[in-house]
């Protein structure tokens, strides 16, 4: 909305200091401010209001060390995260970008349903909240919408230079390019570095390839969106591990929409993917908002509200800059509290029918709870997962030159 307005205002009346806003990198800062002026002033008025309607933390007896002392602490800080990252969003990007739409919807959608889980758990008194086929309903609702929107939105292209950009000797070479619409995504690690799905899935026919790309951006999508709900098991772990994360992201979109340096490291050009970080930067501050409230001891939990809603966001951005491929390596500790999760209950369930009793890989899943049962102190528990996160987001980064 701002940089409208003051693109309108630099444009027509050439005012002083509105071009300013044209800048990607002072909008991103200002994005990132807003968010954490959002999360931190009104966090706790929030906060309040929502223990005066009475909306409090539902605890079942798992054996954990500090567990009971969480009973009625306030849910539903996601909606405070909603509100930091689509406020400073409006305020400060492109609101006509087809990537800024497509992540705003997602934040909307996934955070209604994350919402709905925790209004069904907390005022209808139902710990099991909603039904998991519908949260699965939802997810792939928001993946046909993402999948179809980058096979088919014309404005979702890639482009490809003829000549490559140098910068000699303060002199610019200005490339010969076009714009195409492709499904060309990257492989980390490798030189030759991208895999072309209409190639893949070309084999079935043309009718099929938008089929399973949609399916494949349905897996992406309901799989981190999951990664995230689980792992949002002890205080500040999913909003500090989802801010390195986002962090990781915004550099990939600042590179990804800029012609110089993805020419220099030989990353994909996406026209008007720049404007992704803002939106980053508004992710980013909104998670680290929040930890003012949910770092041990937690004031506020987020809920699926916010869970849902921040794994979504992850693979939405992952798939808009071409990186879904990098998401193993980037969301390392999602797909790990995930792993953890299935090969337990799958080690379970065989033993189960194999000896007729039930054996256990783990203390407890998902893994931060098999650390709890092992009376690791909570906060030890997740700076240690903070710390492997920015491990693994250095190799993510490393992949930019490591082919």
């Amino acid at each position: 909305m701002l940089y409208h307005i003051f693109d309108y205002l630099d444009q027509a009346f050439d005012i002083p200091g509105a071009g300013v806003f044209r800048y990607i990198s002072f909008r991103a800062g200002m994005a990132a401010l807003f968010s954490l002026i959002i999360t931190i002033t009104f966090g706790e008025g929030i906060i309040n209001w929502i223990r005066k309607q009475q909306i409090g933390e539902t605890v079942r007896e798992l054996g954990l060390q500090g567990q009971m002392e969480k009973r009625g602490t306030p849910t539903m800080g996601g909606l405070m995260i909603m509100a930091a990252i689509i406020v400073p969003t409006l305020l400060f990007a492109n609101i006509f970008n087809v990537y800024i739409l497509l992540l705003l919807g997602t934040t909307v959608w996934l955070g209604g349903i994350g919402f709905l889980d925790d209004y069904i758990k907390v005022f209808r008194k139902n710990k099991e909240g909603l039904a998991g086929r519908f949260k699965i309903v939802g997810q792939v609702v928001i993946g046909i919408v993402v999948g179809a929107t980058l096979y088919f939105h014309d404005d979702v292209v890639i482009r490809e230079f003829n000549t490559p950009v140098s910068v000699e000797e303060g002199v610019v070479d200005t490339p010969s390019f076009r714009d195409v619409k492709s499904l060309k995504t990257t492989i980390p690690f490798l030189k030759n570095n991208e895999l072309n799905y209409d190639v893949v899935f070309g084999f079935m026919g043309d009718f099929f390839t938008p089929i399973l790309y949609i399916a494949l951006v349905i897996f992406i999508v309901t799989a981190v969106s999951n990664g995230a709900n689980i792992t949002d098991g002890i205080d500040g772990l999913a909003a500090g591990t989802s801010a390195i994360i986002g962090l990781t992201i915004a550099i990939y979109a600042y590179i990804s929409g800029n012609a110089i340096f993805s020419q220099y490291l030989n990353v994909m050009f996406i026209p008007n993917s720049g404007e992704l970080v803002i939106f980053c930067a508004a992710f980013v501050g909104a998670c680290v908002g929040f930890l003012w409230y949910n770092a041990y001891p937690a004031q506020v939990f987020m809920g699926d509200t916010g869970s849902l809603m921040i794994g979504g966001v992850i693979a939405v951005l992952s798939l808009t800059l071409r990186k879904e491929l990098l998401l193993p390596l980037l969301c390392g500790i999602f797909l790990i509290e995930l792993l953890s999760v299935i090969f337990q209950v799958s080690y379970f369930k065989y033993t189960k029918r194999k000896y007729g009793e039930g054996r256990r890989i783990f203390l407890m899943s998902p893994l931060h709870h098999h650390y709890q049962k092992k009376n690791i102190p909570e906060p030890k528990i997740t700076v240690r997962f903070w710390i492997l996160g920015i491990l693994f987001a250095i190799m993510a980064l490393a992949t930019l030159k490591l082919r």
